[in-house]
């Protein structure tokens, strides 16, 4: 779709007939679909309900849910999820990462970034964790490594939620090793810039982590307490 159609789109608000023909589908789909509470009610003038690019976003998402094999009650409970989250401008306002790259993501592509995993549950934790907020019809991964790591293990035979209960321990720990550094940083280098010391606490706990994977690949699995 060019710029043109884009910007023309998002003016724009259509009759019932009209946002169905637009999305391929039957006056009939979308009106189950709106019973179904699938799409947001229309806004009414008189007699006429319009209906706006959002509907149209989100009737091209179900399409593009369903071609995933994802069905209509689970596609209800991810938009049920979707419209609890957290808002994207809430979520970068708590301070936007200084060296992480967030991701915009249609519903549909995040189905693509884990596929069979996108449940109403992990997007409900994937929320309330931060990984992900809201901004209008698009979510936003707030990481673009931890969103391509976490999909790699996804890829590797990992559970989501797996990864989510590795991900809320690994937070703990990295919050307590940050405050450890800049305790450290307080107490002992004043003068010294915050950004001095991001790379120098990266380098310490990237090397320890090396050292502590090797120490468990080499070593024997722990015997059980008797």
């Amino acid at each position: 779709m060019s710029d043109q159609q884009k910007a023309r789109e998002e003016v724009r608000e259509y009759r019932m007939k009209e946002l169905a023909d637009a999305a391929g589908i039957t006056v009939r789909t979308v009106r189950f679909y709106r019973e179904r509470g699938l799409i947001p009610p229309p806004r009414r003038e008189g007699r006429i309900a319009w209906y706006d690019s959002h509907h149209l976003a989100r009737l091209r998402t179900i399409a593009a849910l369903l071609e995933r094999g994802h069905t209509l009650n689970g596609i209800a409970d991810l938009a049920t999820a979707f419209e609890s989250g957290r808002d994207v401008g809430e979520l970068l306002g708590l301070g936007e990462p200084t060296e992480e790259t967030p991701v915009r993501l249609t519903p549909a592509e995040l189905a693509d970034h884990f596929e069979g995993e996108v449940t109403a549950e992990n997007l409900a934790t994937a929320l309330e964790l931060g990984y992900l907020a809201t901004d209008g019809d698009d979510l936003v991964h707030i990481s673009r490594r931890l969103l391509d790591v976490s999909a790699a293990l996804v890829r590797e035979g990992v559970p989501l939620s797996a990864v989510f209960e590795a991900g809320r321990q690994i937070r703990a720990h990295a919050d307590a090793l940050a405050e450890l550094f800049a305790t450290t940083l307080q107490t002992h280098a004043t003068g010294a810039s915050p950004e001095t010391l991001r790379p120098l606490a990266k380098s310490v706990v990237e090397a320890e982590l090396s050292m502590a994977m090797d120490r468990r690949l080499r070593g024997k699995p722990a015997q059980p307490s008797s």
